[in-house]
């Protein structure tokens, strides 16, 4: 299953390393990623496989959520077929 990450919040450093761990931990490919500084905010899409992720996907996303808040990020997981119904 494809799923999207958003992620926002002010730029600094290991933003990327935390997100990136994270899927990791949990076997969640990345397959492509976008990201860009807009005058000091960090904004970041990933599309990733989480066909093979050890965990129900609501809780990775609840995961990449809870880890987020805990440093002042928007982190966000939504299944690719959700997203693209929403923004189509």
């Amino acid at each position: 299953m494809r799923a999207i990450v958003t992620v926002l919040g002010k730029d600094r450093v290991g933003i990327m390393s935390l997100v990136c761990a994270l899927l990791a931990q949990h076997n969640v490919n990345i397959l492509d990623i976008s990201q860009t500084i807009l005058q000091g905010d960090f904004t970041m899409v990933m599309l990733v496989d989480a066909g093979a992720c050890d965990i129900p996907f609501a809780e990775l996303a609840a995961l990449l959520e809870r880890e987020g808040e805990a440093r002042s990020l928007d982190i966000r997981a939504q299944r690719e077929d959700i997203f693209n119904a929403m923004h189509r």
